[in-house]
């Protein structure tokens, strides 16, 4: 986080950012996981992407959350490419199980570890607009300029996500 005067933080002088922040940043994160291949890749592209977003809009208060996840997004496809063009030499280093994504009770990790390993079977294709729909609480259209897909598509997607989510964990959480 940039300093600013005094050395504080410039989140601490800056009620908009913190708001912003807290309520966007653990959506953006959920959201890197997905498109990343270890936790630090995770936590990378999400701060590259503010700060491309931020940059793009032309500064100011903070970026709209559909742009910071369309820069995730391709930000995560661009280092996927690279990292497979160096021969997938690390790959092997990043088989381990992503840190745990929810909170709460235990019975709440139990259920969230559930949806977890759920949500990590869907196809891509529908695990990301569930992700961005629920997690990141974006409209069908922020969501379809985000994936650069139609919004019917968008839709349909999420539709068909949530029906395989209910059958994947229908058996556990009963």
């Amino acid at each position: 986080m940039k300093r600013v005067n005094g050395g504080e933080h410039a989140g601490e002088r800056d009620p908009e950012w913190r708001d912003w922040a807290d309520q966007s940043g653990p959506g953006f994160l959920l959201f890197a996981r997905q498109q990343a291949r270890c936790e630090a890749d995770a936590q990378d592209l999400v701060q590259e992407a503010v700060v491309e977003s931020w940059r793009q809009q032309g500064g100011g208060g903070p970026p709209p959350a559909g742009l910071v996840y369309a820069t995730i997004r391709r930000r995560a496809v661009d280092w996927a490419r690279r990292d497979d063009r160096r021969g997938r030499r690390e790959i092997a280093a990043h088989g381990e199980a992503p840190e745990y994504w929810f909170d709460g009770a235990l019975e709440d990790r139990e259920r969230g570890r559930l949806i977890q390993e759920a949500l990590g079977q869907l196809p891509e294709i529908y695990r990301d607009v569930v992700t961005l729909k629920v997690w990141g609480e974006l409209t069908f259209a922020e969501i379809a300029a985000a994936l650069e897909i139609p919004l019917n598509t968008a839709s349909s997607r999420y539709r068909y996500g949530l029906m395989e989510l209910r059958k994947r964990t229908k058996e556990a959480l009963v």
